[in-house]
């Protein structure tokens, strides 16, 4: 049986931490950030971890 491939698009949004859990950024960060609170576009900038379901979806991806 061939090698996994590695998801190019999700190796380059997620992150794998030192505990294993997998680190993503927000989104709504690109555009119309007038509208937006300068409290919400500071907390926007942070990163945040991946839930459980969504972390074991991407690590089959990235073949962490």
């Amino acid at each position: 049986m061939p090698k996994m491939k590695t998801h190019k698009g999700a190796a380059k949004r997620f992150k794998k931490t030192g505990t294993g859990k997998m680190k993503r950024n927000h989104s709504y960060t690109s555009h119309m950030m007038i509208h937006k609170s300068q409290k919400q576009k500071r907390n926007l900038r942070k990163s945040a971890i991946a839930t459980s379901t969504l972390a074991k979806k991407v690590k089959k991806m990235i073949n962490a």
